[in-house]
């Protein structure tokens, strides 16, 4: 226990050490600032996804019932005017079913296939109709929904612009706050990994078929998605 508790001593101090020696190189005085800025907007795309699940004797009769049932949803949706590059639908999974007996071996009782197939729709004012040609013959279940927006660098500039202002705010705020004032930037760490997260719903098969036609509408675009960005900043301070 001893020799563990030296050992977490020791790490610790290291840390300090580090950290010390970091602000140790830079050789006058500074503050660091994180600044954040985020944008709300309204979603002007979704992207949904359905599940088509059957089970058969042969493995041959699962794999026909849903790829028929995939190739009258696409049929649907096409007339309905999604065009064919906004359908993804390549995946299929194909598994034995088995029963288990009690003091028997296993028994084969069939062969399930299934298919998901994803659907971006450019014009969310559509999403009602292409949801309602989801609920054809064969199809069992609406996954996901998640509504997005199509000029994401947009808004992410935006949020970005804010967060460079609240970075400055903040700044000059402390600064003045100390009797001091920013005298420039010394260093900018951007990470440029921040993403728009989609507003997502699950399991809308069930609140679907029990809402009218126009709530369901009013449910889409009455959402939001918010679109966050941080930036990092030392500033330097003037001198005194």
């Amino acid at each position: 226990m001893k020799k563990q508790c030296l050992a977490m001593m020791v790490l610790g101090a290291s840390a300090f050490v580090s950290t010390a020696a970091m602000a140790a190189d830079i050789p006058f005085p500074h503050l660091e600032t994180t600044g954040r800025g985020e944008v709300t907007v309204k979603p002007d795309m979704a992207v949904f996804s359905v599940n088509v699940v059957e089970t058969k004797k042969t493995a041959v009769d699962a794999k026909l019932a849903v790829d028929q049932a995939v190739t009258k949803f696409i049929e649907r949706l096409q007339t309905a005017g999604v065009d064919k590059k906004d359908i993804n639908s390549a995946n299929i999974s194909l598994s034995a079913r088995y029963t288990y007996p009690k003091d028997h071996k296993p028994e084969l009782a069939g062969f399930k296939a299934s298919r998901n197939i994803e659907v971006t729709v450019h014009q969310l004012t559509k999403l009602n109709t292409y949801l309602d040609d989801a609920l054809g013959d064969g199809i069992n279940q609406i996954n996901n929904i998640d509504l997005k927006v199509a000029d994401t660098e947009k808004y992410q500039r935006q949020a970005r612009q804010k967060a460079i202002e609240n970075a400055q705010q903040v700044a000059a705020s402390l600064a003045q706050g100390f009797g001091n004032k920013i005298d420039g930037v010394w260093q900018i760490d951007y990470n440029t990994n921040s993403q728009p997260m989609p507003y997502r719903r699950s399991n809308d098969a069930v609140m679907y078929s029990s809402m009218s036609k126009g709530s369901v509408d009013q449910s889409y675009t009455d959402n939001n998605i918010v679109i966050k960005d941080s930036v990092n900043v030392i500033f330097k301070l003037a001198e005194k």
